[in-house]
């Protein structure tokens, strides 16, 4: 396989600048600069005696949807050491895994930091989410011994498009798979042209994920502040969609003047220039990071804090996921609709088609394609609170019907344990 030959020589050349380029990365806060040697592969913690299971995931969304495995791992008596590449993802968790679970960040994928990494931890099996495959990583593992497991498998037709470009390369990372778990027929149709050998259906663990926590305290404050107020949020909103969110909410408060408009950015740095967007447009705008609560005046509110989603969340009825007003494949909808919101979204959602599809079958989902119809579906529910209603509880319970991944995951996962277990006596 000369392309994966040569990418391993590449990694090893550019080894000597992983330092420089991991500063540079924490200078523009991509990189936590206190952790940066754990992307050395560099522990930062002991390792627990005993089984350890290692679960891998690239970003927030990937890692939080592997939280019902970590818990069904811990309660069989498995230590579980989650990775991620994110520094949302590392905040994210440090909140939300049970004991007997910690994060690390994951080593940049060379082959010195790769071993360094695999030579300390000596994990049992390798749990990865969705597609997050490194050729080093894979092959390491691989020469270890060590199962290796793609849970929650899914992968874009442009990415399998990509892979199938190199068919030498995609059969040496795929093909090191023991046993990938896709979420549907689909995916998993991707996975075996792309030369993983065990492929199965598995589900969805995300359906499976607790909602996001909340601080009760943080939670009665805001929706103090906010009072009687009818609010909506428009969430993980990316550059395009903000100006159309707050044209909306201009339409929207010529016929509900109070409304309050929550803004959540998928990225919390760009706080700042969706504030001055909304200040640019004469709306009286609040920042939670410099402002606190929203004020009477407070028209537009932007939430540029992280590990709040679950207060948002709670505090409004209707939420548009962002993402999918402009392309790029939508934001996952399962979180807002457990917690009961009725939901909108646009026509750009390849990647969640089916999780909007069965909510807009149950109407509990709503599309919309520009900012008028985004102006009158939100209208409309704001001004209809019994409709609004019917759609959260229709949510939540296609939700609550599509769990269970977890434990079919665990059953098929269940062989490599008992090996594991055998090894140990």
């Amino acid at each position: 396989m000369p392309l994966l030959k040569l990418y391993r020589l590449a990694t090893i050349a550019l080894t000597p600048l992983a330092g420089a380029t991991l500063e540079w990365r924490a200078s523009q806060g991509k990189e936590d600069p206190a952790r940066l040697d754990e992307r050395l592969g560099v522990p930062s913690r002991e390792r627990p005696e005993g089984r350890l299971v290692w679960m891998h995931g690239a970003s927030l969304g990937e890692t939080v949807s592997l939280l019902p495995l970590v818990e069904r791992f811990i309660q069989r008596g498995s230590e579980v050491l989650v990775t991620s590449g994110t520094v949302s993802s590392a905040r994210i968790l440090t909140q939300r895994l049970p004991a007997g679970a910690f994060h690390q960040y994951s080593p940049l994928d060379a082959p010195r930091f790769v071993d360094r990494f695999l030579d300390y931890w000596r994990p049992d099996i390798a749990i990865f989410a969705e597609s997050e495959l490194w050729p080093n990583m894979v092959a390491s593992v691989r020469a270890r011994g060590v199962a290796l497991v793609l849970a929650n498998a899914r992968i874009s037709r442009k990415s399998a498009e990509r892979w199938s470009s190199f068919p030498s390369v995609a059969r040496g990372v795929f093909g090191g798979i023991d046993l990938c778990l896709a979420q549907d027929s689909e995916n998993a149709a991707r996975f075996l042209a792309l030369g993983a050998p065990c492929v199965r259906i598995g589900g969805n663990l995300k359906f499976d994920v607790p909602p996001p926590p909340v601080d009760a305290a943080r939670l009665a404050e805001f929706n103090g502040a906010v009072g009687p107020r009818p609010v909506w949020a428009a969430v993980s909103t990316h550059e395009g969609e903000e100006e159309m969110v707050l044209a909306a909410h201009g339409t929207i408060a010529e016929h509900i003047p109070d409304l309050l408009t929550v803004i959540v950015p998928r990225h919390r740095e760009r706080g700042e220039q969706v504030a001055q967007l909304a200040q640019a447009r004469g709306f009286s705008v609040a920042l939670r990071t410099r402002d606190g609560e929203p004020r009477r005046e407070t028209q537009i509110y932007v939430a540029d804090t992280v590990g709040e989603l679950g207060l948002f969340f709670r505090s409004v009825s209707v939420v548009f996921m962002g993402k999918s007003l402009v392309l790029g494949g939508g934001q996952n909808p399962i979180e807002p609709a457990k917690l009961g919101c009725a939901v909108l979204f646009g026509p750009h959602i390849d990647n969640f088609n089916e999780v909007y599809g069965e909510l807009a079958a149950a109407k509990a989902a709503a599309r919309v394609t520009d900012v008028a119809s985004l102006a009158r579906a939100a209208q409309y529910l704001l001004s209809e609170p019994s409709r609004m209603r019917r759609m959260g509880r229709a949510g939540a319970e296609v939700i609550g019907r599509l769990g269970g991944a977890s434990r079919g995951i665990m059953t098929a996962i269940e062989p490599f344990l008992a090996q594991i277990v055998a090894a140990e006596r």
